[in-house]
């Protein structure tokens, strides 16, 4: 599999990533083994989670997703070398919905990260994200604790998540200023209905700065994969709010593009999405999860699609 250099660092990078958040949630830890062992037998090898996941779910505390990946890496099925682990700090793991409460000072970042990495039982992390912009605390703070840990070897590379173009600017000039470990990639929300977040100037900045962006929601919460068509088809779905507000003209255009493009190709709505994005400038990766064997090969498919000049046109242009 043609593997992507990340930005400036030094991470090579399949270009699909595995969406941690289901890990211990809606895939238990015998299934998230299963998942984990497929995946990187196929050639993937980036797995995105963050200390939050689960702890929106009622019972849980945080750290379960974390804790999963650390028990499989544990197996041995696959060296610890040749997986590139991303986790995030920052959203309260108390009170997740309450972005006031999110923190990205010295004493939260040197506290999570020596949780998050008991729980995934590594001595290092590949790529530390900082998982919500928290304005509250200088950048010069952040950014030190980042470097601090870098220098430690217990972090390798740094990223930021949901960074507006501005955020990261700033970000990038305090490292320059002070030689401190800077931004190498981004996560954004990020997918053929949502493009508002990325397209435009923060895309012209991170590939103008050699940013590695890893797309998240990136079919849409399932709205891509051609499954939710009608109101009807949302019954019983722990999506239907999620879904609901794309049912309109648009995301029809979107999904009868997909349908085309999918038809020409003989392959799936949620494959050629992803493939789209993998197009994208500035795309090293887009993330998504899987909880069944089924869902999982499906889109791993999308780094065998190779879209025409055409058909990215018509998939572009049925989103503008």
């Amino acid at each position: 599999m043609q593997k992507k250099l990340l930005g400036k660092s030094t991470l090579n990078v399949a270009p699909l990533a595995f969406g941690g958040n289901v890990f211990g949630w809606t895939a238990d830890e015998a299934r998230s083994f299963e998942l984990l062992d497929e995946f990187v037998d196929k050639g993937f090898n980036l797995i995105d989670t963050a200390n939050v996941y689960s702890a929106w779910v009622p019972g849980r505390s945080g750290g379960e997703s974390e804790s999963v990946i650390g028990n499989w890496l544990q197996r041995g099925h696959v060296a610890r070398e040749d997986v590139v682990l991303v986790t995030k700090v920052g959203i309260s793991m108390e009170d997740p919905f309450d972005m006031s409460k999110s923190s990205l000072s010295r004493d939260s970042i040197m506290k999570h990260v020596e949780d998050s990495l008991r729980r995934l039982k590594t001595d290092y992390i590949d790529l530390y994200m900082s998982h919500i912009d928290d304005e509250k605390t200088p950048l010069e703070e952040t950014l030190a604790a980042h470097d601090e840990l870098v220098k430690a070897g217990k972090v390798r590379f740094i990223g930021a998540s949901n960074y507006s173009k501005d955020r990261l600017e700033q970000a990038l000039k305090v490292s320059a200023d002070n030689n401190l470990a800077p931004y190498v990639a981004l996560q954004p929300h990020y997918n053929l209905y949502h493009r508002e977040d990325y397209e435009g100037e923060l895309q012209d900045f991170c590939v103008a700065n050699d940013i590695g962006v890893f797309t998240y929601f990136s079919l849409a919460s399932g709205f891509l994969t051609g499954k939710y068509r009608k109101e009807s088809d949302l019954e019983g779905s722990s999506r239907a709010q999620l879904v609901q507000g794309m049912l309109n003209e648009r995301g029809m255009r979107i999904l009868e593009a997909l349908d085309k493009v999918s038809d020409e190709l003989n392959a799936r709505p949620s494959q050629v999405a992803l493939a789209w994005l993998i197009a994208q400038p500035g795309v090293v990766a887009p993330i998504a999860s899987a909880t069944t064997m089924d869902q999982l090969r499906e889109i791993m498919q999308c780094a065998t699609i190779s879209l025409s000049d055409s058909q990215l046109q018509t998939l572009t242009e049925s989103g503008a």
